[in-house]
Formats: C-alpha cells, structure tokens, sequence
C-alpha cells in the first residue's frame, strides 16, 4: 500500500503519497471549508459599525480627566448621562445618501454606535462635572469633592 492516513491536527482525514502531483483533492477541500473561522468571512464585508474609541483617564489632586478619541462627529451626537455613580458615554449616528439617476436610484445607509461606561468613585462632584468636545476629542472633566481633594503638606508645631 503506498498511501498513508494521515490524521491532521484539525481532525480532518487526507492522503499523503509519494507523488509530485500539488493538486488538492476533495477531502482537503471540505476540510479547509468546514473548518474555518466562518464568523470573519461573514463580518468580513460587512459594515460592523463603530469600534469603542479609546480613552485615557488621568487623576490629579483635585480632578479626574477622561479622554476619548472619537474624531468625525459632532457634539450633538453624544449622550453621556450619569446615574448611580455610573458614568455611561454613548452615540447612535445614522447614515442616509440616495443617488437619483435616469435609469436607477441608489439608496445607501449605515447606523453605527458606541456606549462606554465608567464607575465613579464616590470622591466625584457629580454637580460640576464638565464635558468638551474639540478636535475628534471627547474631555470630561470630573471634579473632586472638596473633602477628597489632596491638600499640600504643612508643617504642625510643638507646643
């Protein structure tokens, strides 16, 4: 017998010879079908929608400052709510072009969004949080209580 069974590492069965022939037969080609990753040749081409943006956040003495990279859109299109101590950024944007030509009409549309949510620590002042948007960059400031806020060194007396 000069053909061996080979058992591959992803189960499938194939042939091995001695022969210089490099055509594939129809046992490797269902296995190289079945066995791969099908969810990125479906998403692949299609439009996903929006990836999260990346966010840096900073603490000083008396703030925290989050960051979030998000270039092409406007003020208008985020939400950035708070509720328990919970701070929720998010944005929905709608896509429409119609195209109108004698023979045809091209409608085209896309629907992307995004939603980033932080815990707060309880040394937030929620009543003077400040957001900014400038130049694809989201800014949140986020004031320290009074109480929470570090006070430089003194120097304490002995009497």
């Amino acid at each position: 017998m000069n053909a061996l069974m080979n058992v591959p590492k992803n189960g499938g069965l194939s042939r091995t010879s001695n022969s210089s022939n490099h055509l594939p037969n129809w046992s490797s080609l269902i296995d190289d079908f079945f066995n791969r990753d099908l969810t990125g040749i479906f998403s692949q081409n299609f439009n996903t929608g929006m990836s999260l943006p990346k966010v840096n956040i900073k603490e000083t003495s008396d703030a925290y400052y989050v960051e979030m990279a998000v270039p092409g859109l406007k003020k208008s299109d985020f939400r950035i709510d708070l509720e328990n101590q919970v701070l929720s950024i998010s944005t929905q944007v709608e896509e429409k072009n119609e195209e109108k030509e004698e023979n045809y009409t091209r409608r085209e549309f896309g629907y992307s969004s995004f939603k980033r949510s932080f815990n707060l620590p309880e040394t937030v002042d929620e009543n003077n949080i400040k957001a900014n948007y400038n130049e694809g960059i989201l800014s949140i400031h986020l004031p320290k209580k009074e109480e929470a806020k570090q006070k430089p060194p003194r120097n304490i007396k002995i009497t």
